[in-house]
This record gives structure tokens, sequence and C-alpha cells, in this order.
């Protein structure tokens, strides 16, 4: 289901109190070069700014979009047949971002089919291999209008000119890809192989005229009700 979102960034300098200095230093003849500038950063961003209140170094978007993805690769795997057994997961083969989740992933699959975890390899009926094929996000962006950018201006220092868009696409697609083994303990004898398990999931920001923004995504944690700000 898609989300429809209308926000407008915070107002943070009076455009026309800009706009009055600007022509103040121009009639003063103090320093043209300056008051140039002002209006022109005036003209061009309408003394709108957007205010980024944390910056963590990984956003919860990409987080969901892994970790949507990983509960997928095993929301239609069958593992019924483990139901009753003593099972180890062993996780040393399995390397990818948000490793931890993916193996909690893994577990709490064979939990729900009836397997009964164990922690100590010795106590248990059968091993189970995690390995992990692609764990990642892949985007495409797409910009139509002025990216954003710091224009020197002669005895000013730099100005910087916020982006602009007309039109402005942010795509992201998240795929999982896992796999198992299962081999009795004693013996080592092959019990399961369950193939490639694949989940995937997406997120769509797009962005209208500078201010209308639009989402659409299949993550169930950012579905939500149209919001006007």
């Amino acid at each position: 289901m898609a989300t429809m979102i209308f926000s407008m960034t915070d107002l943070e300098v009076s455009p026309f109190s800009l706009f009055q200095y600007g022509t103040r230093v121009w009639r003063d003849g103090k320093n043209l070069i300056r008051a140039l500038a002002v209006m022109a950063a005036v003209l061009a961003a309408g003394g709108c700014t957007q205010t980024t209140l944390t910056a963590p170094q990984r956003s919860a978007t990409e987080q969901l979009l892994l970790s949507t993805a990983a509960d997928r690769a095993l929301g239609s795997t069958d593992l019924a047949l483990f139901s009753g057994k003593k099972v180890f997961v062993d996780g040393s083969y399995f390397d990818s971002y948000d490793g931890k989740y993916a193996l909690g992933t893994i577990r709490d699959a064979l939990s729900r089919s009836g397997a009964m975890l164990v922690g100590n390899v010795t106590n248990s009926d059968l091993v189970v291999e995690a390995r992990s094929g692609a764990l990642s996000i892949d985007a495409a962006d797409m910009l139509i209008g002025v990216p954003s950018a710091g224009v020197p201006v002669p005895l000013a220092g730099t100005v910087s000119i916020p982006e602009l868009a007309f039109y402005k696409s942010q795509k992201q697609f998240s795929l999982a890809k896992f796999a198992l083994l299962a081999y009795e303990t004693k013996g080592g004898k092959h019990y399961y192989s369950s193939g490639p398990m694949i989940g995937k999931a997406y997120n769509h920001y797009y962005r209208f005229v500078g201010f209308i923004a639009y989402t659409s995504t299949d993550i169930p944690a950012k579905h939500r009700s149209t919001v006007i700000k």
C-alpha cells in the first residue's frame, strides 16, 4: 500500500528581512557584491531550509529494508521436518550485514516449526549451518532540477545554494538470499538442504516541485496514514 506524505520545510530565516538587508546595503553603496549575493540567495532558496535533528550512521529505512527481506526469505520455507529435533544452529559460515538479526530470524523459523534449539553442539541431534548469498540494497536516484552546490562569491566566501527539485526520485531495493544445510551431529549424515531462500523489499521516495513528497513502500513498519505537515 502506498503512502502519501505532504511536507513543507521549516522557515528559519525571513526572506523579507534578508531582502531588506540587501536593499539597504545596495543603497548605501558599501558592498555591492555582498548585496547581490544576499539577494540571489533569497531568490534561489526563498529562505527555506530543511533541518536534520539527528544523523545516525545508518538510517532506519536501510535497516528495515534489510530486516524485512531477511524475514521474507524465511517466511515461505517449510521446516516442519525439524519438529521434535534438538537443533544446534551454526553461524560460523554466515557473513553479511545485520548477520545477527538474520541468524535470529533463522532460529525463530526453526523454533516455530517445532525444533528444540540447543546452545551446545554435543547436545544436539542435528547441526544446521546457515550461509548468506546476499543481504544488501541496490539504489537508483534521479533528479530533474538544480542540485545543491556551493557557489564561490568574491569577497563574500561561498554561498550554499540548496537543491531545487522539480522532480526527484530515490529508489531502494533490498535482497536477501540465504541457504541452510542440516546434517546429523553423530556421523555427519546429510539431513536437509534448503536451496536458495529469497526475500525482497523496496522503498521508493518521490518529490515534486520542491515540497510535495510521496513514498511507496512494501515495508510493513513504514505503512502509515496520509500526513500533511
